[in-house]
């Protein structure tokens, strides 16, 4: 089984994350890595996909700066989003050959990955027909997924909350569904969990549904595989 390299990277700024993201991007492009997946953590953030419209974020972008949380264009799919600490973002960066360069089974097995780590949790979680993320059966969503695609090759990824303050989606339109409400594993389990715990769960479900051996790698290990494939 190939294997896919996970590293853990705590909390990065959003921008870091990306400008890592492309440089590793280009090298599995050069197939000079293999498959990668970030697991990590961003300060406060509003995130906008592709399809962002002005009135996903109706109190204006220098009111939200103001409440300290940064707002940033993506190259992504879908729409605005949040994320901030205490919620796990994964960036998988892989080749899309091994799946028959499909990007919507690519999707919907990322779906599959978080209903079956939620799971082993003790949170039932599901997918709602037309609507890209994981949802609880109460209708709340839990998991957002976005991604985007270049010579075959995946960036962007998944968002599960986990331990993050809820509040900051209440002041957009978040993936551009009204009256969407928000979850998360404290708020549906009544307490507050082990990110990183729940980190190993993602990254177990995640080598499963992908066919991959998931290596756990330090960030100078990933960055000293991935310069020399870049220089």
């Amino acid at each position: 089984m190939d294997e896919v390299l996970t590293a853990r990277l705590g909390l990065v700024p959003y921008e870091d994350a990306r400008q890592l993201q492309k440089e590793i991007e280009r090298a599995r492009q050069a197939d000079s890595v293999p498959d990668v997946l970030l697991l990590l953590e961003h300060p406060p953030v509003y995130t906008k996909g592709r399809r962002t419209t002005a009135d996903e974020l109706p109190m204006g972008e220098d009111w939200y700066r103001m409440q300290g949380i940064e707002v940033t264009e993506t190259d992504r799919g879908g729409r605005v989003t949040y994320h901030g600490p205490g919620q796990l973002v994964g960036y998988p960066i892989m080749s899309l050959k091994p799946y028959g360069d499909d990007v919507h089974d690519y999707i919907r097995r990322m779906e599959r990955m978080t209903i079956g780590a939620l799971g082993d949790w003790g949170v039932e979680a599901e997918v709602v027909d037309g609507l890209t993320g994981v949802w609880t059966p109460e209708r709340r969503k839990i998991g957002s997924i976005g991604v985007h695609v270049s010579r075959g090759v995946t960036t962007h990824g998944f968002a599960i909350n986990v331990n993050n303050d809820l509040q900051p989606f209440e002041w957009i339109v978040p993936c551009g569904i009204e009256s969407c409400r928000m979850t998360s594993l404290t708020r549906e389990l009544g307490a507050e969990q082990d990110l990183d715990a729940f980190a190993t769960t993602v990254r177990d479900r995640f080598g499963e549904i992908y066919g991959r051996e998931p290596r756990e790698v330090s960030a100078d290990e990933l960055a000293a595989r991935t310069e020399p494939a870049l220089a």
